[in-house]
């Protein structure tokens, strides 16, 4: 069935479908409407989260024709690898420049950000004028007049100000603490003396949500307080980095009815079911691509099913149990890949290291991901309480961690993965030498020059027999 759009909306709007579960903290039932003609968004919902413009493995024919997700996460750090970026040479006064430029559906919602998520670890952390980014050509600095163009010439439905996060301590002192919120203030009201929000933006179709940093309540009170007092004109919803903070946004009434967007960890949908239940109304759900990279196709449900045992979160496609089988990912799933294909033929792809394998369960853990936040709602509408009873019942029926899957991943663009110094190479090298014995223990490994044997060179490059 068609989604209704919002034409009449010149900003992202939201509206609460139940009042009396407003207060912070508290599980809640919503609906977001975007502007132009953005499929209208049910909440709790999820959004997808593209890597360099695309969903991965998803070209733009097939997330119109096989997938339902309303809107998708983009990073301005995959776009800005050159001195003279692309997407920031298009005409100026062309609309949607981003939906242009990527050829997403234009009935999906953008959400612009300055990095990934998760975000790769850079060598050094932010300044106190600029967030350090890690594009496909190395780590560069971004500072707040570049983003605040970089906003204005895209044009995203959504677009998130630049927040000092940690760089690489989760636990930072409290000095650290302290100076992140007074960045992120500057750098907040920076953006939007630059952008007028209420002027420029609002007439491009441009909604902004405000980061709420992960550092100590008692720490960012003041923060908060200038965003639901000085800027809230100026707000259309709130980028959540900790979850465990939504409960104190009870302090601040007019913060209540923005919409609120995670940026929490979410490993499992047991992490999704907690967000929902702290009051998150849009989940950003990394793992569905992690967990296609895989070859594991997800099977959770919610509600969940009657059981005594344990029921994994995932099916590793690479098992070899599934070579002849032809029952589909999940018994009932009404997606293109089950209701097309069997599991014998995913494994074969898989095998074959054809795209195909991961195009199709990127379809399906989607599809998975849909119903699951449909359950949710439905669950939400019937009573609090129903909803909390399910989430315990998932808590029991499902193992915490989706598989870690047991075959090879499609080949990796190492651009968003090796930020460390002496991390392991994600990708087997193509050529080894010929007569080692320890290969596949460690990829990393490469051919070694000949070495000596008994003592005695090699000469012209051949080395001595073994045989006596």
């Amino acid at each position: 069935m068609a989604q209704p759009t919002s034409k009449e909306s010149t900003l992202t709007m939201f509206e609460l479908l139940k009042p009396a579960a407003a207060e912070a903290g508290v599980a809640r039932l919503g609906r977001l409407a975007f502007a132009g003609n953005r499929r209208i968004m049910q909440t709790p919902n999820y959004i997808a989260v593209a890597s360099r413009g695309v969903v991965p493995h998803l070209t733009p024919d097939n997330v119109t024709k096989h997938t339902t997700f309303d809107a998708a996460y983009l990073a301005i750090e995959d776009f800005l690898e050159k001195s003279q970026p692309p997407v920031l040479q298009l005409p100026p006064g062309t609309p949607r420049n981003l939906q242009s430029f990527t050829a997403f559906p234009s009935d999906r919602a953008l959400i612009l950000g300055p990095r990934r998520f998760p975000a790769v670890t850079t060598p050094v952390g932010n300044g106190a004028h600029h967030v350090s980014i890690f594009t496909s050509t190395g780590f560069r600095n971004l500072t707040i007049p570049e983003f605040a163009k970089t906003i204005e010439l895209t044009q995203p439905d959504i677009a998130i100000p630049p927040a000092d996060l940690f760089h690489s301590s989760s636990t930072p002192t409290s000095k650290r603490q302290i100076r992140m919120v007074e960045r992120t203030e500057e750098w907040v009201d920076e953006f939007f003396h630059l952008s007028d929000p209420k002027g420029r933006l609002k007439e491009m179709g441009v909604s902004i949500f405000a980061p709420v940093l992960p550092v100590e309540y008692p720490i960012q009170w003041d923060y908060l307080r200038y965003l639901a007092e000085d800027v809230r004109d100026c707000l259309s919803g709130l980028a959540v980095y900790d979850v465990n903070l939504v409960p104190e946004l009870v302090n601040y009434p007019s913060l209540g009815s923005l919409p609120r967007l995670s940026f929490g960890p979410s490993k499992s949908p047991q992490d999704i079911l907690r967000q929902i239940a702290l009051g998150i109304d849009i989940c950003t759900v990394p793992f569905a691509n992690t967990a296609s990279d895989a070859g594991i196709a997800l099977s959770f449900t919610f509600p969940p099913p009657e059981s005594s045992d344990m029921q994994p979160l995932g099916i590793d496609m690479w098992s070899e149990e599934h070579t002849t089988s032809l029952q589909p990912l999940v018994n009932g799933c009404q997606c293109y890949t089950c209701t097309k294909h069997h599991r014998a033929f995913i494994k074969h792809l898989l095998n074959a290291k054809e795209m195909l394998g991961w195009n199709l369960l990127q379809i399906h853990n989607h599809a998975i991901l849909t119903s699951f936040f449909e359950g949710v709602r439905a669950a939400l509408n019937e009573s609090a309480e129903k909803f909390d009873e399910l989430h315990k019942k998932f808590l029991t029926v499902y193992e915490p961690e989706v598989p870690a899957g047991t075959g090879v991943r499609p080949r990796a663009r190492g651009y968003h993965f090796k930020s460390i110094a002496g991390q392991t190479k994600i990708n087997e090298p193509s050529w080894q030498a010929f007569d080692s014995v320890d290969a596949s223990p460690h990829p990393e490994a490469i051919a070694e020059p000949l070495a000596a044997v008994d003592g005695t060179l090699p000469v012209d490059e051949v080395a001595p027999s073994l045989e006596k």
